[in-house]
């Protein structure tokens, strides 16, 4: 019975010691996220809610690194929110010639969104409804005719919708990758990447874009919670950040 509960306290102040680490990182990401931004008066400015079901601070790091360094042109992202208005900065102050889709799946938080946030002109947003798909045998969500919707490639996509899944959360975007060759040049962002239903999409995509013979760095970014950047040779450096 000793054991058992000297085993117990173990296990628990191991856990207590990982999630102080962790909020630690996320601490040294707020600093360096806000010192990446200096001398960006429209994203000083820019009234943003870190965290919780947003992305964190690691997040918003990354992702200002990406559209400072990499510049892309066509970008598609996956649940509108708070990343919505940080790129939509970047369309009217720095990326002006880029394009930006957004799949979000529920129309009465658009409309809220949009009432309170003036989204860039080359915004578009587009309702998509989420039902339920099988992956392997196990439930999971996703946009009702995405294909249908979307087309063409794109240089950046950013995944963080539709709602997550407890098994191959948001496997939608391995769907987009069996479109991929390997003369196309992309990365691919994917939050929550903490959370099992992400770890397996994200070994089911690596394993589709080297089944492609599509060469890509991916690397793990973490903070209260991770994101990983999946990268074509173009932006290998992306793994450095």
């Amino acid at each position: 019975m000793i054991v058992k509960k000297i085993k117990k306290l173990i296990e628990e102040n191991r856990q207590y010691h990982k999630e102080q680490l962790l909020l630690l990182q996320e601490l040294d990401w707020a600093n360096t996220y806000h010192d990446s931004i200096r001398g960006k008066e429209w994203l000083e400015s820019l009234s943003l809610n870190i965290g919780r079901w947003a992305g964190n601070y690691a997040f918003f790091y990354v992702l200002n690194r990406v559209l400072t360094d990499c510049k892309p042109k066509t970008i598609i992202e996956f649940g509108l929110g708070e990343s919505s208005k940080f790129i939509s900065a970047y369309l009217d102050n720095y990326l002006t010639e880029s394009s930006h889709l957004v799949i979000e799946q529920n129309i009465v938080w658009k409309e809220n969104f949009t009432k309170n946030f003036k989204l860039s002109q080359n915004t578009e947003v587009k309702i998509c409804n989420v039902v339920s798909k099988q992956v392997h045998g196990q439930e999971t969500h996703g946009y009702e005719g995405i294909n249908e919707i979307v087309d063409n490639t794109y240089d950046l996509y950013l995944v963080d919708g539709p709602i997550g899944s407890k098994r191959y959360s948001r496997y939608d975007i391995v769907e987009f990758a069996k479109a991929f060759t390997s003369q196309d040049n992309f990365i691919i962002i994917i939050d929550d990447y903490n959370r099992k239903g992400e770890q397996e999409t994200v070994s089911d995509l690596l394993s589709i874009l080297k089944e492609k013979n599509i060469e890509v760095q991916a690397t793990a970014y973490k903070g209260s919670k991770s994101l990983i950047v999946i990268a074509t040779e173009k932006y290998k450096y992306l793994s450095s950040l």
